[in-house]
């Protein structure tokens, strides 16, 4: 069931004593801590924030009604607010003006991730006005004006703190404006707009989100996707900006998903009227008890609980048909890996099986993030390598995210299960590892000799030799030496691939010695023995290396066949069969008269 809904309440919330007569609940964005305050603070303080060693308890004197309270940074000191013009700090201690601005506030935001202070202004309160706060320095950015859907008359305020709400998105500070239907526009329904606010510079307009309907709402930011809440119709829709719809110079933005219910959630009762064995009841979803908090905090005060809202992706796969628009999606998430290569063999064996275009779009898509990561990566490490410079300490070391799918996650998830699926055309198959090659080739990605070893084995296993001659003859697959071995293990099943195989082994300017070494760490010996007599060196090679590999086979008739070649040749050179063969290589005689007796070696010729 839980597989259908693409938005969930937190598994491990945090829960504290919920609002009643006697508990006031006040939550500090800063710290993300919730406050329950008894009678006044006399009969105790509990606060709760994201993790254990955040959460503290203690009483203060009863002096009156809590309006606010919250600790500094670190719950190193609490303030406590009573009145409407005064804040007392519990500890006595002194505090210095830095800096003041004088100005007509209706109403004031801050955004803690970012310090960025925004203050509403003037009589309709929609010229905002933002602080940014670094250390001990307050600076005044550029003001603002939110554009209202209509303008009152007489003039009275107009903006109210709870349709405007600052967040990062995509490492961007943006003001978003929950902006409601107006019936004098014809509008609809209501918008989101979103103003992106620069350190430097001045504010702009920049996206729109179209709701389609009207109501209440409220806004959270998660995994860079902004999800506004309905309340009338309990659903939520998410919106990611960087899937743009131009309209002229705004970004205007429909729902990438249809509108949908946050996963039903069931909570422990608690309180006098709860007996302890009770079973978990509903929540009661998108309540208007709920308070809504930047970037992605709800809070049930009437209940006691504070969730993280969070996306899930796998139910998105179903609902996003495009597998373009679906991987732009995905490729932006936080925990995308495992579901973007889900998405990639669904596509190879599923309904869309077949859709060479759509295949080619979407490894594309992925191996341009891969290209962009390894361009990074060099970078970097060139910008290190060139030594300390006034430019290299600008590089940052890039961060992997799991939207870089590289060769090894594709062969390993997704092509390797692939190639041996049932019931899947050969030729499907064989274009598909093509397309995939083909595109990291167009990336300028070099090409891992693992995949085109995919390539040779589904050729072979479906006897297309004529293609794997014409793909090794136009250079479609790229030489290398795993690959060139691969050649020679085929020659069995395909003679012209010993002399494929030692073609591109030349090629690759391999000293002979070497190719020996390679060809015998894959125990082709035989293989070995006949490229030596190619190129002439098999009077000079080591009969021990040869017999080595020979045993290491486990092939008795292989060791007896390398063992008779080395006694002709000394027999041939020396007129001794057993000169130089027996040199270093006393085990190796042994365990030939051990397996097929002593008659079987061969005799010194007589004059």
């Amino acid at each position: 069931m839980s597989d259908e809904y693409y938005l969930e309440l937190s598994e491990n919330p945090v829960q504290f004593e919920n609002a009643s007569s006697v508990n006031n609940v006040f939550f500090d964005e800063a710290n993300k801590q919730v406050f329950a305050v008894r009678s006044g603070g006399a009969t105790g303080v509990v606060v709760k924030g994201p993790d254990d060693k955040s959460s503290v308890a203690f009483r203060m004197d009863d002096k009156g009604e809590v309006k606010c309270i919250k600790f500094s940074l670190g719950n190193k000191i609490l303030a406590v607010q009573r009145t409407t013009k005064s804040v007392v700090l519990p500890d006595k201690r002194t505090l210095k003006l830095l800096k003041s601005q004088s100005i007509n506030v209706n109403w004031y935001m801050y955004c803690p991730e970012t310090a960025v202070l925004l203050l509403s202004t003037t009589v309709q309160g929609n010229v905002l006005q933002p602080f940014a706060f670094k250390s001990a320095t307050v600076s005044k950015m550029s003001k603002f004006e939110i554009e209202l859907p209509a303008v009152p008359k007489p003039a009275k305020l107009s903006l109210s703190e709870r349709d405007i709400a600052v967040a990062t998105i995509y490492d961007q500070l943006y003001v978003m404006y929950l902006k409601h239907h107006s019936r004098s526009t014809n509008s609809p329904g209501a918008e989101v707009v979103l103003y992106h606010l620069p350190r430097e510079g001045t504010c702009r307009k920049t996206h729109v989100l179209k709701l389609n309907t009207t109501g209440k709402f409220a806004l959270n930011v998660v995994d860079n996707l902004v999800v506004v809440h309905h309340q009338s119709s309990q659903t939520s829709l998410i919106y990611d900006i960087k899937l743009r719809e131009l309209d002229g110079a705004l970004n205007v933005h429909q729902p990438v998903l249809p509108a949908q219910s946050i996963n039903p959630y069931k909570i422990h009762l608690t309180g006098p009227a709860a007996a302890p064995s009770q079973a978990p009841v509903p929540c009661e979803l998108y309540s208007s008890s709920w308070s809504v908090f930047q970037p992605d905090i709800i809070i049930s005060a009437s209940e006691g609980y504070l969730w993280y809202l969070q996306v899930k992706l796998q139910p998105t796969l179903n609902l996003l048909q495009d597998k373009g628009k679906l991987m732009d999606f995905l490729l932006r998430r936080r925990d995308c890996k495992m579901v973007i290569l889900s998405v990639c063999s669904l596509m190879l064996t599923g309904g869309d099986k077949g859709n060479l275009s759509v295949v080619a779009t979407v490894f594309d898509k992925l191996n341009q993030v891969y290209k962009e990561y390894l361009d990074a990566e060099q970078a970097y490490t060139a910008a290190m390598e060139s030594g300390p410079s006034r430019s290299s300490t600008s590089y940052k070391r890039p961060v992997r995210t799991q939207a870089v799918i590289d060769q090894s996650d594709m062969y390993t998830h997704v092509l390797s299960d692939f190639t041996e699926k049932k019931g899947v055309k050969h030729k499907f198959i064989i274009a598909v590892l093509m397309e995939y090659i083909r595109s990291l080739n167009q990336f300028q990605i070099p090409v891992q000799h693992y995949l085109y070893e995919l390539v040779i084995k589904t050729l072979v296993q479906h006897n297309l030799f004529y293609m794997l001659h014409q793909f090794l003859q136009y250079h479609v697959l790229s030489d290398s030496k795993p690959l060139a071995c691969l050649l020679l293990s085929l020659e069995s099943t395909y003679p012209p691939a010993h002399q494929l195989s030692l073609d591109m082994l030349k090629r690759l300017s391999t000293a002979n010695d070497e190719i020996v070494e390679v060809l015998l760490s894959k125990q082709q010996v035989l293989g070995a023995l006949r490229f030596i007599r190619s190129v002439g060196a098999h009077d000079n090679v080591s009969a021990r290396k040869f017999l080595d590999a020979a045993r290491q086979t486990n092939d008795t008739m292989l060791f007896y066949t390398i063992f008779r070649f080395f006694e002709q040749r000394n027999m041939r050179l020396r007129g001794n069969p057993a000169e130089n063969i027996r040199e270093h290589c006393e085990e190796h005689v042994a365990y030939f008269k051990q397996v097929f007796g002593e008659n079987a070696l061969m005799k010194q010729a007589t004059a």
